[in-house]
């Protein structure tokens, strides 16, 4: 019997080690490339061959030369421009869109939702020519706001598919007694569904943002000038055709970038927990 025990413990002291040594790994593994970046923008060199995670001094120089040799902060504030209107704009569309499907009836429904499902087969930059000409007819070409409705109107397809789910697990029974409150359709929406669905509008709106903040694509497909161009495009010419000479540069512009959508996900993080908490709490 005391075996037996002793076997079960020793069985689950060995699942216990092999669980957090698997964890300890992934965080290595992931972890890993993120440090090495941050070391290689300190490191003093200039080439990919310099650079070192243990290196024996560092600098600040890459990032002063970011702000000082480049157009660094032009791209960077067109790129944050641009994420933080299609944040806004592809939020409103697709809560908008995903309540009228989610709620109402009418001619063309079933059409529409199947129309947006078959779309989210097809990759967006299938569209690229039609897009490009599209916005030249509209005289959005290298127009920052082009590329931000570019964004808005692809988010929609996959954004409100996965909202209109939300909605549909959200109990009607509490928009009929708001509606005997003498409640109308809008108080609703913004009284009742959106205070109910703060996880699913933190994940739309962290998704909206962090699209057009790492796309590259459509940006150089929309934006020709040197004053419109975004960090993709910037760090991306930065490196090109250098033989790596700036690497240590291009690690200092990769690593300023991840600081707005760290930021962002930390102020929204409360709202997606608080979320997930008074959804447990109602049941």
């Amino acid at each position: 019997m005391n075996t037996t025990v002793g076997l079960n413990k020793l069985r689950s002291y060995l699942a216990t080690f092999l669980l957090y040594a698997l964890l300890v790994a992934t965080a290595i593994i992931v972890l890993l490339p993120v440090v090495w970046i941050v070391i290689s923008s300190l490191n003093p060199g200039d080439t990919l061959l310099s650079t070192s995670l243990w290196p024996k001094a560092l600098t600040l120089d890459h990032y002063r030369d970011l702000f000082t040799k480049t157009d660094y902060p032009r791209w960077y504030m067109n790129t944050l421009k641009i994420a933080t209107a299609n944040m806004f704009l592809s939020t409103f569309l697709v809560v908008t869109s995903a309540y009228a499907f989610s709620r109402f009836r009418f001619p063309g429904r079933r059409a529409g939702l199947m129309a947006m499902l078959v779309l989210q087969m097809f990759p967006g930059f299938m569209g690229m020519v039609a897009i490009y000409i599209l916005l030249l007819q509209l005289g959005l070409l290298d127009n920052l706001w082009g590329l931000v409705l570019v964004y808005a109107g692809g988010s929609i397809p996959f954004g409100a598919w996965l909202v209109k789910g939300y909605f549909d697990g959200i109990p009607r029974s509490l928009e009929e007694a708001a509606r005997i409150d003498g409640a109308t359709n809008t108080q609703i929406f913004l009284k009742v569904m959106l205070p109910l669905s703060y996880p699913i509008l933190t994940f739309i709106m962290l998704n909206n943002f962090i699209s057009p903040w790492m796309d590259f694509i459509f940006a150089r497909l929309v934006l020709r000038s040197q004053a419109n161009k975004t960090l993709a495009i910037g760090l991306f010419e930065m490196v090109t055709g250098t033989g790596n000479t700036k690497f240590t540069t291009f690690a200092a512009g990769a690593v300023l970038v991840a600081i707005p959508i760290t930021l962002l996900f930390l102020f929204l993080q409360k709202y997606l927990i608080e979320g997930l908490t008074a959804g447990a709490n109602k049941g």
